[in-house]
């Protein structure tokens, strides 16, 4: 995704006064906080020259309140240690064709895009604003704009050795005339900022409390509230009695809120009928849901998750899977093969499980409505808020604050609906957090199901035919309004991840799991689990070949070429950049070096989101099955890179959270109900699970800037697993591991 800059929206001049922007018309003097002055929608400078970026972008722990400001820094030409970063409210509008859109670049974060879609923008904002600079300083000067150059926050004029701060020149600035066309932007040989390391500009506010998150938001007068759902999934209602909950100390209202139908604010996720306590306090509120008494009606009372899979990986089987695409003569390179490896790979539902259980602070009131809220996409919030509430999408305000996790999971906007509707009823502000129960059991789960892989190799240890078969609940839950099974394949199934897209003979086949429990994007979708089991089975083809795994892999990918890649990263897949990983986590991580008894590596690479990943993992088995993480070493080429220190963090924060999901997490379904409910029986890892050392090498890349939140994830489980087979002769084929290694 590509986002310009026009002169209209860098024009959009504003004064930020808690929640509330005010937009000024082009020419106007910048607005006066006190001593500071705006250039813009996103600068402010003072005039003891300090520099505040105001931002969009959602904050998620990905980085962007630096990386991004970096960016606008490096053309600005500013020092880096004198900026500060601060959240701004997003202008957002309907367009004409009915599209809601942000008025701002990168205003939320999901797909691993914030930098590879901000990157051109917010270069050309600092830019454009130290052009302005330059044109103020000129006048001021009355010389040429030529003549002048800029220096750590300075426009110098080098003839008569003059210079003036930013700060002195800024509200002289935001009046001047603003180019008409993008600017020249510094060549690569001159950056002094980008591709430097760079700590995080909120980690000190974090650490000490400072830094205010989603749950901890408030407004005057507000009321706090909770919600009852059913405890079986898809029933309805049949009956409230609420007395007792009215009764206790607090409580205020009972509003019970009616199932809504998915629509493009709800990212396809319906909201379930249920019933909303509203208090003076959480303890109150919470006091009152124990009080009520509800009868519920229908569900899926006979839904058991593995019962289906069953009955799914019995059609797959027996070949009556969909055919979602096939290349080449498949049957004839199996009946020509040598050897035929095949196996079966099993991987559950997950939950997103953030740490910041889902919020939202809501006020409407007769001229609209304010939603503070820890959100990965302010724009599906604002149409959720409009389309329930019935009101234009210019009178909703959206506050995007610090999310305490999210993993897709904030992509969705169902607890901001509710929050608006239970502020709509009430007439004051209502802050609404879901308990970590309910956000466990109302999630939308990343799909589990079953693999089936074939592979044929021929005499010379080549691989010559891919067969994989994918039995899936869909993420695609309830889509609309192609809810085929096409649409359903669409998302699930690998059919242009290598290593089968190098395969000259290959097919993919497709069984749906039907379930009531919703299902979503959880980090890496569709990557998720393929990266895992199609690496992981390679793992197990290579050795039947008798061959090592990183040659197979090189020998497997061959010359560099670029192949046509049609899904989210694309639009190609370079067999060259995929090797240079390889190679380089093997080089660094000690590849083919002899380890002790009882200990072993394991390789894997993936392409995901426009980034290229391979890890190497060395484990250590311990007494009764246990293991160590004791070094993961990462090649990653992810095009031009804004932070090396932000690529290094979301690296090592994608493996452990591949490294926790892959040890114990798995939400099961029996009778209608999911299982879990809390970290009890849904266990986080520990921290003397996690990896021992995490080193993290970069390829230099002049491609495009892409995403690091998520193409970590995928290739480590498939290097895990292998490693411990390398250590063990166990295979895992399922997840989570628990105790398959007692």
């Amino acid at each position: 995704m590509t986002i310009q800059l026009d002169r209209r929206a860098f024009l959009r001049v504003t004064a930020v006064s808690g929640a509330m922007v005010l937009t000024m018309p082009r020419g106007a003097i910048a607005a006066i906080d006190g001593a500071a002055a705006d250039i813009g929608l996103h600068i402010r400078l003072t005039p003891d020259n300090r520099l505040t970026i105001r931002t969009a972008t959602t904050e998620i722990g990905q980085g962007t309140n630096t990386s991004i400001p970096m960016l606008i820094v490096e053309e600005l030409d500013f020092p880096f240690d004198r900026t500060s970063v601060q959240n701004m409210v997003p202008p957002i509008r309907r367009t004409a064709e009915g599209r809601i859109e942000s008025q701002v670049f990168a205003g939320g974060a999901g797909g691993s895009t914030a930098i590879a879609a901000s990157y051109d923008a917010a270069r050309q904002t600092g830019a454009i604003a130290r052009n302005l600079l330059m044109q103020e300083a000129a006048a001021r000067w009355s010389v040429p704009i030529g003549e002048l150059t800029t220096a750590d926050g300075f426009v110098v004029h080098v003839a008569s050795k003059r210079r003036l701060a930013y700060g002195a020149l800024a509200g002289g600035a935001a009046g001047r005339p603003v180019p008409t066309g993008p600017l020249p932007l510094k060549p690569r040989s001159e950056h002094k900022l980008i591709g430097t390391s760079q700590k995080q500009k909120e980690a000190r506010a974090i650490v000490t409390g400072e830094r205010l998150f989603g749950i901890d938001q408030t407004m005057p007068g507000m009321l706090h509230a909770v919600m009852l759902r059913a405890p079986v999934l898809d029933a309805s209602i049949a009956k409230v009695d609420d007395s007792a909950a009215r009764a206790v100390p607090g409580v205020r209202h009972v509003i019970r809120l009616p199932a809504i139908a998915p629509d493009s604010g709800f990212r396809n996720r319906p909201l379930a009928e249920g019933v909303a306590v509203v208090a003076d306090s959480r303890w109150a509120a919470l006091k009152g849901r124990e009080a009520l008494i509800v009868e519920w009606a229908g569900g899926a009372t006979a839904e058991n998750s593995d019962e289906r899979i069953a009955a799914a990986w019995a059609d797959l089987v027996a070949g009556k899977g969909h055919r979602v695409s096939q290349t080449g003569d498949v049957d004839a390179a199996f009946s020509a093969a040598a050897k035929v490896v095949e196996a079966r790979y099993d991987a559950p539902m997950v939950a997103h499980a953030p740490m910041e259980p889902q919020n939202t602070l809501a006020h409407v009131t007769a001229e609209g409505a304010t939603v503070i809220t820890p959100t990965q996409q302010p724009v599906g919030v604002a149409g959720t808020v409009a389309d329930v509430l019935g009101i234009p999408i210019e009178k909703v305000k959206v506050v995007t604050v610090r999310c305490g996790g999210g993993f897709g999971r904030r992509l969705y906007t169902d607890m901001v609906a509710e929050a608006a509707l239970i502020a709509k009823a009430v007439g004051v502000p209502v802050k609404l957090v879901w308990t970590r129960e309910c956000d466990m059991a109302t999630d939308l789960y990343r799909p589990g199901g079953a693999h089936r892989f074939r592979a044929a190799i021929d005499a010379g240890g080549t691989l010559t035919g891919w067969d994989h078969g994918i039995a899936s609940q869909s993420r695609r839950y309830r889509s609309a309004p192609d809810q085929g099974i096409a649409s359903l394949a669409t998302s699930e199934v690998a059919i242009h991840d290598h290593p089968g897209a190098l395969v000259p003979n290959r097919r993919y086949d497709y069984v749906p799991i039907d379930s009531a429990a919703p299902r979503g994007a959880w980090r890496a979708p569709g990557h998720n689990i393929n990266g895992w089991t199609m690496q992981a089975f390679l793992d197990e083809v290579a050795e039947a070949a008798g061959q090592d795994p990183l040659a197979f892999r090189l020998a497997m990918l061959g010359e560099a070429r670029d192949l046509p890649y049609e899904t989210h990263g694309g639009p190609i897949f370079s067999t060259g950049r995929m090797a240079a990983v390889l190679r380089l986590a093997a080089a660094k991580g000690d590849w083919g070096k002899p380890l002790p008894k009882g200990s072993g590596r394991g390789i894997a690479g993936h392409f995901s989101f426009g980034s290229y990943v391979a890890h190497v993992v060395q484990v250590t088995m311990k007494p009764g099955g246990a293991f160590s993480v004791d070094r993961v070493t990462s090649g990653i080429d992810c095009g031009i890179v804004v932070n090396p220190n932000g690529v290094a963090m979301q690296n090592e924060g994608a493996i452990n959270d591949a490294l926790s999901t892959a040890l114990g997490q798995a939400i099961t379904i029996r009778g209608g109900q999911v299982e879990q409910s809390n970290f009890a029986d849904y266990p986080m890892m520990r921290i003397d699970r996690a990896a021992t050392l995490v080193e993290t090498h970069i390829v230099p890349s002049d491609a495009p800037p892409r995403g690091m939140g998520e193409p970590s994830l995928p290739p480590f489980t498939a290097a895990l697993t292998n490693a411990i087979h390398a250590a063990s002769g166990k295979r895992i084929r399922s997840l989570p591991i628990g105790e398959q290694l007692a």
